[in-house]
């Protein structure tokens, strides 16, 4: 009995071993995968591999150096915005003023959009103010007329 399981046991390993002899079709062929960031029909040469090379070498070489971009604050902002406004007013170009502020145009420009909306934004609540203060002061008048009025109907004996 013994015997027979051992047999039965050789040859459950000799067919495992068989089928992985054997290769199966479906893992044997790789799946074609599509190019990214290039055309389908686009071959790269060595000599189109070598091109960013030699142009990131003249990136480096060029004096303005990319730096790690700088967060401001909204008080900083009107800072610089402030010294820009007054170095345009001496008659100084916006690119000198925004490149001596250490800012792009670009972001000189969107500043510029943003400060203008806070300022239409801080208007509309001076008004807004302005006019409940204005709401307030009626209703004050309008209490000291009705007394001024039963003064003099007192006074005149009419009520």
């Amino acid at each position: 009995m013994a015997d027979l399981k051992e047999t039965e046991a050789n040859q459950a390993a000799a067919e495992v071993s068989a089928k992985e002899q054997i290769p199966d079709t479906k893992e044997v062929m790789p799946k074609t995968r599509k190019r990214t960031g290039q055309r389908a029909g686009a071959v790269r040469t060595g000599a189109a591999k070598s091109a960013p090379q030699a142009s990131s070498s003249k990136a480096v070489a060029s004096p303005t150096v990319r730096t790690a971009r700088k967060i401001y604050s909204e008080t900083e902002r009107a800072q610089k915005l402030g010294a820009i406004e007054k170095q345009i007013g001496q008659g100084e170009s916006i690119r000198t003023a925004v490149q001596k502020a250490g800012i792009s145009e670009q972001t000189y420009y969107q500043w510029k959009k943003t400060a203008r909306h806070t300022k239409q934004s801080d208007e509309l609540k001076d008004l807004v103010k302005l006019e409940e203060e204005n709401a307030r002061l009626k209703k004050l008048l309008a209490d000291r007329l009705r007394n001024e009025n039963a003064e003099l109907r007192k006074k005149l004996g009419l009520a």
